[in-house]
């Protein structure tokens, strides 16, 4: 082949350290969310959705070529949370949790995830983080062990 391509979309998951509710106010979470989203673009990694509620987040997108996703999770993270302890004085506490999820997903399944992920608040009304991060792990075959995914 004379050029290469590259057609990766991936479903992330984060929450905020130990799940503290940072993003309880809902200006400031769709700042966040929009900040997450631009930060994606920046990074060459066009987002499709980005959403959550006060404790985590979900971001779709079409993940870069010229980053290694480890990469591009510790600069998306990094970045962000800089950007929100400048947002307001009340959040030089934040950080985001160590880990994090990237799961692929199929160009077919993405209007599906685009609905969950804008859908979050009504979902987490009956699911917790925790249970919801299970289930996702179980959906994506994901091994893990319960001692290691929690900070």
């Amino acid at each position: 082949m004379s050029h290469s391509l590259f057609e990766v979309y991936v479903h992330i998951v984060f929450s905020t350290k130990n799940r503290i509710p940072f993003l309880d106010d809902n200006v400031l979470r769709g700042r966040t969310h929009a900040y997450l989203g631009g930060l994606c673009k920046r990074l060459d990694s066009p987002v499709l959705a980005v959403g959550g509620v006060e404790d985590h987040v979900h971001i779709a997108c079409r993940q870069s070529r010229h980053h290694a996703p480890k990469d591009f999770m510790r600069l998306l993270k990094e970045k962000s949370s800089k950007w929100m302890k400048t947002t307001d004085p009340s959040l030089d506490s934040f950080y985001w949790q160590i880990g994090y999820g990237m799961f692929s997903v199929s160009p077919g399944h993405l209007p599906a995830l685009r609905l969950y992920i804008a859908n979050q608040e009504e979902h987490h009304r009956t699911e917790t983080f925790q249970e919801e991060y299970r289930r996702l792990l179980k959906k994506y075959g994901v091994e893990y062990d319960e001692r290691y995914i929690w900070d």
